[in-house]
């Protein structure tokens, strides 16, 4: 546990350090400069050396992705009761954080199995910070993921600028079939979100339906 909030405060303070970045680009690749030479980085090969500025940015072009309703994003669709935790009235308990003071581990989370589901696909975004990616993960079998359950580059805890409160949100989505991937990059801005989680409903074999349900937390974390 020692190591882990070791590398957590490395990881805040490379992120902090950033913070006068540009914008993230919104296409499902980026390119990290590096000493001598330039190397693309996708969306599936981001690792945590690979930081690019933190949650405090400005905003990406406004679009129709940013649309965010009561609901969230998938409000047509049925929804299945989505547990955790560490989510304790409305508030992200400060372990999952990759601050100072947290332990930059995944969250707790637990559902009832859905029927017809092959497979679950997770995503925790930070809706304060223009759909900043924190958590990505398809082909999720398991049904009750204990604390630290991710694994490497598939989640980077919150770290909003010191002082400030963000809202993190969860959505764990059952899929009936495959799918060629979940889209969308961990640890940049994602103004594309909507089409990315939506997209979902879409096969690998191009056939509408998939979504089957899904469940959503919503909650505030604050940074010491």
């Amino acid at each position: 546990m020692k190591k882990r909030k070791v590398l957590a405060a490395a990881l805040c303070a490379v992120m902090l350090a950033g913070c006068q970045a540009a914008p993230a680009e919104t296409s499902s690749a980026t390119t990290e400069a590096t000493v001598g030479t330039t190397a693309e980085v996708t969306e599936t090969e981001q690792t945590e050396s690979q930081v690019q500025e933190t949650e405090e940015t400005e905003p990406a072009e406004t679009t129709e992705a940013f649309v965010l309703g009561d609901d969230g994003f998938l409000p047509e669709y049925d929804t299945f009761e989505l547990t955790s935790d560490d989510l304790n009235d409305g508030v992200w308990d400060e372990e999952i954080a990759a601050t100072m003071t947290g332990e930059n581990v995944s969250p707790e989370l637990s559902w009832e199995p859905v029927d017809g589901a092959q497979s679950y696909v997770i995503y925790m975004v930070d809706t304060s910070a223009y759909f900043w990616i924190h958590w990505k993960i398809d082909d999720v079998t398991e049904t009750d993921l204990p604390q630290g359950w991710a694994e490497g580059a598939t989640y980077a805890g919150p770290c909003p600028p010191p002082g400030s409160t963000h809202t993190y949100d969860i959505y764990v989505v059952a899929l009936r079939n495959d799918i060629d991937r979940a889209r969308g990059t961990v640890r940049t801005q994602n103004p594309n979100f909507a089409q990315f989680i939506r997209g979902l409903d879409t096969d690998v074999d191009g056939n509408t339906g998939n979504i089957i349900s899904y469940g959503y937390l919503s909650g505030e974390y604050t940074a010491p």
